[in-house]
């Protein structure tokens, strides 16, 4: 007897809910870090307006937080967008992961896509694009994911502008942790197979011993080692985590 999988593709708007629930989550480990931040931007030069258009269209959460203290230090423009796309680097790798699902898309779902994308949305959504069902409307499901996240944060930056400013000391409360814990969930569940977990490992010791390097480059080369070692892992070592290969 032949057993045949049945898949329900979901209508548009189903798949937009379902991206803005699965993201939920991750929403809530950044409510502390938007909200710190829009109470640091006014107190680091930035206007109002400033910080809450920094928010609305640069949307990239460490990247700001970086832009904020270069800023504050007075330091030169070009070394701000330097620093700040070096940071960023790491979207490349997002986006080499996510070429073979979006690359028939139109100019216009690729101009939201690579809005979009950041770290936590991209943890959820490549999950969804990773499904084997043969949904047209994957797209919808980053959107909703997308654009929930957006909203979250840009309503959390102005929160920060001003209810935040009655907090007295409020960067002190150690609230950006829960950013931390954040990441620390979003890589947990990938660490199912060796290379997965060398390739983690890897990543973190080398960003630690490279924290000292200038403009935040040790992110990159920690990524650029994590991804070594997984590839190394993937072509000589498998077999799932406790499992003998």
């Amino acid at each position: 007897m032949s057993s045949s999988t049945e898949f329900i593709v979901k209508l548009p708007r189903q798949e937009a809910l379902s991206g803005a629930r699965d993201i939920f989550p991750l929403i809530v480990g950044a409510i502390p870090f938007g909200i710190i931040f829009g109470t640091l931007a006014q107190g680091s030069g930035l206007s109002f307006g400033a910080a809450l258009g920094m928010s609305a269209f640069v949307f990239a959460g460490s990247a700001q937080f970086i832009a904020l203290g270069l800023l504050a230090a007075g330091s030169a423009l070009p070394l701000v967008v330097l620093t700040t796309v070096v940071v960023n680097l790491r979207h490349l790798l997002y986006s080499a992961s996510l070429l073979p699902y979006v690359q028939g898309a139109s100019p216009r779902w690729k101009a939201a896509i690579g809005f979009f994308l950041v770290d936590e949305v991209f943890a959820v959504v490549i999950r969804r694009y990773q499904q084997p069902d043969p949904s047209p409307h994957k797209h919808w499901y980053y959107l909703g994911a997308g654009g929930a996240m957006y909203l979250n944060w840009v309503f959390c930056t102005l929160l920060g502008l001003t209810v935040g400013q009655l907090i007295p000391n409020a960067a002190a409360w150690g609230l950006d942790f829960a950013m931390v814990a954040t990441f620390i969930g979003m890589v947990v569940p990938y660490a199912t197979t060796r290379p997965m977990v060398g390739a983690i490992a890897v990543a973190g010791l080398v960003a630690v011993l490279a924290n000292g390097l200038p403009h935040k480059l040790g992110l990159m080369v920690a990524a650029i080692a994590g991804v070594a070692a997984g590839y190394w892992l993937e072509t000589n070592i498998s077999g799932s985590v406790g499992r003998p290969s």
